[in-house]
């Protein structure tokens, strides 16, 4: 990943950002908190996510390039990420809370995106998850952080789409 292509990257994570926070902010407090289903998290629980796991990933990055020995990343079932997106816990926050910290997490992805160098990239650490084991810290850029924002924008579109219908 060059320079150029950390640059995408930011920029990716600022328009997707940019974009929850335009779908969201506009949006009913019943259009937010709305679950579509036992299988689906509400827009709430979506945002309230993001502002978790994009910072959790920005860490592991910044972990790896200090300790590349040591053991980065999570599964599915990990009980941070649980306990984010649990019903007690989006309903003890406030939307526009939220939406804060969304707005907030563009700079920490920025600053640790500029100080990677091509070899940072190149890294290659062992992961709790084994999908995830033998990837360089370049996929941890592209797949978690990227693709990640980008995918639950879209989640937050069909959640719209499902209210709507």
């Amino acid at each position: 990943m060059t320079k150029t292509l950390q640059t995408s990257a930011i920029e990716s994570v600022q328009q997707s950002i940019q974009n929850i926070i335009s779908l969201v902010k506009d949006l009913s407090e019943n259009e937010i908190r709305w679950n579509p289903s036992t299988e689906e998290w509400s827009i709430m629980q979506i945002i309230t996510h993001v502002t978790e796991a994009i910072p959790y990933w920005v860490k592991e990055i910044q972990q790896i390039k200090k300790h590349p020995e040591q053991t980065w990343g999570r599964g599915l079932t990990d009980e941070t990420r649980l306990k984010t997106v649990s019903e007690e816990n989006v309903n003890s926050l406030q939307v526009s809370d939220v939406l804060d910290q969304l707005a907030s997490i563009p700079v920490d992805v920025e600053e640790t995106l500029q100080a990677l160098s091509s070899e940072d990239l190149a890294i290659i650490a062992p992961s709790r998850n084994p999908r995830f084991d033998g990837k360089p810290v370049e996929f941890i850029v592209n797949h978690l952080i990227v693709e990640h924002v980008e995918k639950h924008y879209h989640q937050i579109q069909r959640n719209l789409s499902k209210f709507n219908q």
